[in-house]
């Protein structure tokens, strides 16, 4: 049973810090239409804009607890509601802040939240009074959890985010989402937004899906949402409408989505995170339906969690990608940065519009394609205007905007002509130092001294790319990785001649284009391919001395985001060889480029993989059959790639490719998927005994 509130806020006040931002719960009185009495809107708001969501710790928890009180206290008001500032709800919990509350901090808070929210479904003191959550906006982790608490739920159509995403983070949802949830929806349902959605890079949901996924029950747009939600919520208090919700199938329904969540959790962590398993074991309990014993196992659960390694490197993790992403080490003062008013993009191909369409959206500035023929050139930016075209039938932008956007991205043969004007040059051309170096030639006689030229190569050398031009001061790495709209990672390349005007223009721009942007020193591969690279090469001579591709595979479980040779038909073979080729070609005595691999690429197979998840027979035929196969276990497999990064680790830190370890990390956990819970990957390797870092 949850401890006596009173001591729970004693305690919660006692922990509690200046490390919070803290969120308010501000009350006020809606007078509600057609009879239906008086509703208490309580709105969170931390006083901050929308670029620093709401969140909660003791404090927030506190002020929440007060607004409720009062407004259950008050007799004129009929029911309650909870909403949030403009397009946030909440983002959960203050890890920070719960973080310094000492050892039974996270017991406190866990059991504080849960005696808190609960207080929206059952009152307080004999008072209890119908409650309404009104999704205006992001909700996540306890910014749901809040909410369905609530008796009613609306949420906004066009709302970014919704969902669970504390198995990310090593933990486990611990203020009623594990035992609400799959009441609520279901075990299957729970499973995809507990496990599932987590361990797939923190998928989440749009308003419009968790309205249909059923955790709320009316969904609505538009400037007006909340005035629409306080009708609604005006007409179920007078009964005009009756909310209905399907009944949960508690029987094999549930038995399978268990079973089903189990087989995620290992597949997709190896055991090496055990928030996952816990979560499935508090879905399949709650079918029992007794709310007080499931809010008991949540509360011991995330206790148990966060005594585990892995929330130390998830607490790591999080506060890398909340606040060094947000102050890049090493970026040069930010106030040298020039403005960027026009763009120009050589190349039409797909990475080329991709870039396009990422330009004008967050940049809103005239955007010219340029290629070595028209056919080429309209391809590209009928590319971009489709997609432009698509966010419009979804509801992503206006029609206003869309035209706009539309309008600002043309195309041409002659850079001369286009170019003249142009703040900011980015070439996405054939990997190959010669043809770029020919591209930044022929544009510098088009565009002016001062016009920034970045190269979004992966792998190739700034410097040297730079040599012969007038002005190589100007040339900047601008490495953006793909899915160019969906991978957060822009690692900024400084070549030797590389000035300071130059990387603070290229550091302000990677920040208006709303990526994580990185300070790296030029150097083959940078910092994601580079680790990649060393990982393949490695897995890639374990094969070809004889070990099956699906035992290496299964090897990196909970270590790296896909099976490594998924990876490789994600990327692509070829791109994957060219990568390797390069790092050979710099680095000889630690990087392998596989013959099967070659023969891969020659045979111009995009995947190991066939149709059917099984090895492509034809693949399987083109690798290497040793006469004495050396055939490693999954673990000595998992061990010996993991010694090879750790050895790249230190060299790059050697070198001075990046500040500190701290950016290693953070490349590959928002460039290449590793997980929280290991910290990425640094504190994966300190704890596998591999070195040290920090």
């Amino acid at each position: 049973m949850t401890a006596d509130i009173t001591k729970l806020l004693a305690r919660a006040q006692e922990i509690s810090t200046d490390a919070e931002r803290v969120t308010e719960a501000k009350l006020r009185k809606v007078t509600l239409p057609g009879g239906a009495g008086v509703l208490g809107l309580i709105t969170l708001d931390n006083g901050e804009d929308h670029t620093k969501p709401n969140t909660f710790g003791p404090r927030g928890l506190l002020s929440l607890n007060a607004a409720i009180d009062t407004a259950l206290a008050d007799d004129e008001v009929t029911a309650l509601g909870v909403t949030g500032k403009p397009f946030i709800l909440a983002a959960g919990a203050d890890l920070t802040s719960i973080a310094g509350g000492g050892e039974d901090g996270v017991r406190i808070v866990a059991e504080l939240g849960h005696a808190v929210f609960r207080k929206l479904q059952d009152g307080h003191d004999g008072r209890a009074k119908p409650s309404f959550g009104f999704i205006n906006g992001l909700a996540l982790g306890g910014g749901l959890e809040v909410a369905l608490h609530c008796t009613y739920r609306t949420v906004m159509d066009s709302a970014p985010a919704l969902g669970l995403p504390e198995v990310m983070l090593g933990l486990i949802p611990g203020w009623g989402g594990a035992f609400l949830v799959p009441n609520l929806v279901g075990a299957d349902t729970a499973v995809r937004l507990i496990v599932e959605n987590p361990l797939n890079q923190g998928k989440t949901l749009g308003g419009k899906a968790a309205y249909d996924a059923g955790l709320a029950d009316a969904v609505f747009g538009g400037v007006d949402y909340l005035e629409r939600s306080l009708l609604w919520a005006a007409d179920v208090l007078t009964g005009k409408v009756t909310v209905e919700r399907p009944e949960v199938d508690r029987g094999e329904a549930w038995d399978a989505a268990v079973s089903r969540g189990a087989k995620v959790a290992k597949a997709k962590t190896g055991g090496a995170s055990p928030a996952a398993l816990k979560a499935v074991e508090l879905i399949d309990k709650a079918r029992d339906n007794d709310r007080d014993a499931g809010f008991a196992r949540e509360d011991e659960a995330l206790e148990a969690m966060s005594r585990t390694p892995e929330l130390l490197a998830s607490l790591y993790a999080f506060d890398l990608v909340q606040k060094r992403a947000k102050r890049p080490a090493g970026a040069p003062d930010r106030s040298l940065a020039r403005p960027v008013t026009k763009v120009g993009i050589v190349g039409a191909g797909l990475m080329a519009s991709q870039l396009a369409l990422l330009f004008v959206r967050r940049l809103e500035v005239p955007v010219v394609l340029t290629d070595l023929d028209q056919e080429r050139v309209d391809k590209g930016v009928a590319y971009v205007h489709e997609e432009i075209d698509k966010l419009l039938a979804k509801g992503r932008i206006n029609a206003d905007k869309a035209n706009r956007h539309k309008g600002l991205v043309t195309g041409a043969v002659d850079k001369g002509e286009v170019f003249a004007d142009a703040d900011f040059v980015i070439e996405a051309v054939f990997e190959e130092m010669s043809v770029k170096k020919s591209v930044f030639a022929d544009v510098e006689k088009a565009v002016s001294p001062e016009c920034i030229l970045a190269t979004n190569t992966s792998s190739l050398s700034i410097s040297e790319m730079a040599a012969d031009l007038e002005h190589p001061e100007r040339v900047v790495g601008f490495h953006f990785f793909n899915p160019v709209a969906v991978m957060p990672l822009l690692e900024i390349v400084k070549g030797e001649q590389t000035d300071d005007a130059t990387l603070a223009t290229a550091f302000a721009t990677g920040k208006a284009l709303k990526k994580t942007t990185i300070l790296v020193k030029d150097s083959p591969s940078f910092i994601v391919n580079r680790l990649l690279g060393r990982f393949m090469g490695e897995v890639g001579r374990i094969v070809d001395e004889g070990t099956p591709v699906p035992v290496v595979d299964s090897a990196f479980a909970g270590v790296a985001p896909m099976p490594p040779f998924m990876l490789l038909s994600l990327v692509g073979p070829a791109i994957a060889l060219h990568n390797n080729e390069t790092l050979k070609g710099a680095f000889p005595d630690r990087f392998y480029v596989s013959p099967a691999l070659e023969r891969v690429v020659a045979a111009r197979k995009p995947s190991y993989y066939g149709p059917d998840g099984a090895i492509d027979p034809e693949v399987e035929a083109l690798l290497e059959k040793p006469e004495n196969p050396v055939v490693l276990e999954p673990a000595e497999v998992r061990t010996r790639a993991l010694t090879g990064l750790a050895e790249e680790v230190r060299l790059m830190l050697d070198e001075g490719v990046v500040v500190g370890p701290e950016d290693l990390d953070l490349a590959m956990i928002t460039g290449a998927g590793f997980s929280f819970w290991n910290g990425g990957l640094t504190m994966l390797l300190e704890r596998e005994g591999l070195g040290k870092f920090h």
